[in-house]
């Protein structure tokens, strides 16, 4: 396929942070494609439970959207976990592209069993090098093909050509060999939360929004510098999550240095923007169910809904995508209640 090219009374709006689309029929897109189709150097690596295919069907599936019907807010979110249709549906409609990757994470569930890691930046190193596809990690060997960056460049690359009405090629550098990562918000659940932190902490990036963590409890690099300024980070999770029962979020949190945009906020006791601050928490009825507690921080089946079948935390999602992030909470001290140093703490 001939690759888009863009007309020269729209080249300015590369720069511009809202570049216009230039769709003859506007529509909410999707689509989906495999990583290995996209690009042929992408391989499996068993030895950290990553695959192609499982169980004959394809297990590397990528997922992209954007509606055009909606104004653009020049923004690209990668999200690091499984894919979400109702996330997305969200992320289209507050006018964000948005792209889900497949890239070599499963070795979490492979060589982390909640033992202690054997050393402080042991998770960190693995993290980055799946993030970044380069050599951090003594632990595991992930070319740059199977690391999300190359994952997320090669994957708008292929919408750029598929899609050009939606201008996925804004996110591209003008040689086309790497994201505008400013322009980028890297998000996720869970693991994949405590990844988006990671990487957001070694490359800048637009915002970082975590939901239901960060965790990695036994580890200092949360408080590593940030080459993503402290106040582009947004998080938040439920209660009775044993993530924040048991202080692994609320010490992260803290060391990303996000207290010093406002305090931690219950969403069900105030309303947007809360204050502006960064740590948002919700004691939504959850049946007592921590599982479903620690998935009711996204859209879908775990989240918490109202008597006429509405999610509650509608205005949350949005918040924690667009609000501003030059308006901030005051500064809070530290919650004497969460234990930081945790390592410290098993001794």
């Amino acid at each position: 396929m001939i690759r888009f090219l863009m007309p020269l009374l729209l080249i300015g709006s590369l720069s511009a942070q809202k570049p216009a689309y230039q769709d003859k029929q506007p529509q909410h897109y999707k689509f989906q494609e495999r990583a290995s189709i996209i690009d042929p150097r992408v391989r499996a690596h068993p030895e950290i439970d990553y695959f192609l295919e499982k169980a004959g069907k394809p297990a590397d599936l990528q997922h992209a959207a954007v509606d055009t019907r909606v104004a653009p807010q020049g923004k690209l979110v990668i999200w690091l976990m499984a894919y979400n249709t109702e996330l997305f549906d969200r992320t289209s409609s507050y006018g964000f592209h948005s792209i889900q990757v497949h890239y070599a994470n499963g070795w979490f569930g492979k060589l982390y069993n909640n033992k202690t890691p054997p050393e402080d930046l042991f998770l960190s190193k693995i993290r980055l090098e799946a993030a970044t596809g380069q050599d951090f990690s003594d632990a595991v060997t992930i070319p740059s093909a199977d690391g999300m960056m190359e994952r997320a460049l090669q994957f708008v690359k292929w919408l750029a050509k598929k899609n050009p009405q939606a201008r996925w090629d804004a996110f591209l550098t003008p040689d086309g060999n790497a994201l505008r990562w400013d322009r980028v918000i890297v998000s996720g659940a869970s693991h994949g939360s405590t990844t988006a932190a990671r990487f957001a902490k070694h490359q800048k990036v637009d915002r970082v929004v975590m939901f239901s963590g960060p965790r990695d409890q036994y580890e200092v690099w949360q408080k590593l510098p940030s080459a993503t300024p402290e106040n582009r980070f947004f998080g938040f999770t439920h209660t009775l999550d044993d993530g924040w029962q048991n202080d692994h979020y609320c010490r992260s949190w803290e060391l990303l240095g996000m207290h010093a945009f406002g305090p931690v906020t219950d969403v069900d006791q105030n309303k947007p923007p809360y204050g502006n601050t960064r740590r948002l928490i919700t004691s939504a009825d959850v049946k007592n169910n921590a599982g479903r507690a620690h998935s009711s921080s996204t859209p879908g089946r775990s989240a918490v809904k109202d008597a006429k079948g509405r999610y509650i935390h509608e205005d949350v999602w949005r918040y924690l995508f667009t609000h501003p992030v030059d308006q901030v909470g005051k500064a809070d001290g530290h919650d004497d209640s969460c234990i930081i140093e945790q390592r410290e703490a098993l001794k």
